[in-house]
């Protein structure tokens, strides 16, 4: 019989392993020496261990799944309990008991995880279904629209949840897009209306400018145009590229109504810049007409400066005021003098201006003959009275002179 400290062989050539609960047989060798069974079944004790090694390190050091771990550290329980080996089998059972326990710490730990990583997935897509349903009420079309779809990426990026819940959070989500998708569509359907009757409405103000280009009604045309373009305003966009060739019709076509009441206004302007040149010489002319030396001749030379003042024409409107003004200067100076004219040699005139001479000086000669009377008599108060009244009447008196030398100088 040989033995060593984990097993032993008897006579019979079976084989015995020691653990804490006895001896038990693990095998027979019939083939050769009680040292070489023993040294065969250590070797099978060996292999074990190294198995039991290479778990151990899968364990603690990669990310082996806990059920992938539990299912060898069982096969190797199965080795250690019932397998055929010599060598201390307690020891190994306590190592697997020790990793049995580390496998179900990281059971446990990746459990935890898993629940830590569902609850932050799910924290996640409930920020992503909000901020969805957020946008879906929002009116900033694109910048919605990209952000919408920036967040289709982040929920395919992220795990899924139970089945559950992530269907109920991908509908939330899928009906927050639908919702802003129909206000979309819907807001440019409307727009597309909206477009599309600028385009009928600004065909028809192209259509009216382009008849009006060859009007030379110049200043109801121009109002029209005016009118026109309030319309245009009113009236909308239509879409870019139509509006921008109705747009570049309907300029064109005012272009065409201003550039030609252009060239007829610039030649009416040096037509009336002319004219103001005539008038000046003749505002010059009829100046010279002062002072009156002669009221008749004075009269027809006015008279044919005024025949060819009208004959001339239109001038420049801020030159017109002034022009006129020195006309009309001489015509006044003519007209005071015919009136002083008119009052020297009117006869009616000189008879009522001679009468209040006749009647000053006599009222006048009758008081002086009172006026001495009085002073003879000694009535002192009513010579008072009566040289005020004298004073009075000789002051009407020589303003009755005056009149008079008028109508004889």
């Amino acid at each position: 019989m040989s033995s060593d400290p984990w097993g032993r062989v008897d006579e019979q050539g079976t084989v015995y392993v020691r653990t804490a609960d006895g001896e038990r047989v693990v095998g027979s060798w019939q083939a050769g020496s009680p040292e070489e069974a023993l040294a065969y079944f250590e070797r099978k004790y060996q292999g074990i261990e190294v198995e039991i090694g290479l778990l151990e390190k899968r364990v603690r050091t990669t990310d082996l799944a806990a059920k992938d771990a539990q299912i060898a550290l069982e096969h190797l329980r199965a080795q250690v309990a019932e397998g055929h080996a010599v060598g201390d089998l307690d020891a190994l059972a306590k190592r697997l008991d020790t990793l049995a326990g580390e496998i179900e710490t990281r059971r446990e730990e990746r459990k935890a995880a898993r629940a830590k990583a569902q609850d932050e997935t799910r924290t996640a897509k409930e920020a992503l279904v909000t901020e969805a349903e957020q946008l879906a009420e929002s009116t900033q079309w694109r910048e919605a629209g990209d952000r919408l779809r920036a967040l289709v990426e982040t929920w395919k990026g992220l795990p899924r949840l139970d089945r559950k819940s992530d269907d109920e959070l991908w509908h939330r989500f899928s009906h927050a897009r639908s919702v802003f998708s129909k206000h979309r569509k819907a807001h440019f359907a409307t727009l597309d209306a909206e477009r599309e009757k600028a385009r009928q409405t600004k065909e028809a103000l192209v259509a009216e400018a382009e008849a009006l280009s060859s009007s030379t009604e110049w200043g109801e045309t121009a109002a029209r145009y005016r009118d026109l373009m309030a319309r245009w305003k009113a009236a909308g966009r239509a879409q870019r590229d139509v509006e921008d060739e109705l747009w570049a019709r309907f300029r064109g076509a005012q272009d065409v109504f201003f550039q030609a009441r252009s060239a007829v206004f610039s030649e009416r302007d040096a037509e009336q810049v002319g004219n103001q040149k005539l008038k000046e010489a003749l505002a010059t002319e009829a100046e010279a007409i002062l002072p009156i030396t002669d009221l008749k001749a004075a009269k027809a030379a006015l008279r044919e400066i005024s025949e060819r003042w009208e004959a001339i024409g239109h001038v420049p409107r801020d030159a017109r005021p002034k022009l006129d003004g020195r006309l009309n200067a001489v015509e006044r100076v003519i007209r005071e003098a015919e009136d002083a004219e008119w009052k020297r040699s009117n006869p009616e005139a000189k008879a009522r201006a001679a009468g209040m001479v006749g009647l000053f000086q006599t009222k006048a000669d009758k008081l002086r003959a009172d006026l001495d009377k009085a002073r003879a008599a000694g009535n002192t108060a009513k010579a008072a009275k009566l040289e005020s009244e004298l004073a009075g009447v000789q002051e009407l008196l020589e303003q009755a002179h005056k009149s008079q030398e008028e109508f004889s100088g």
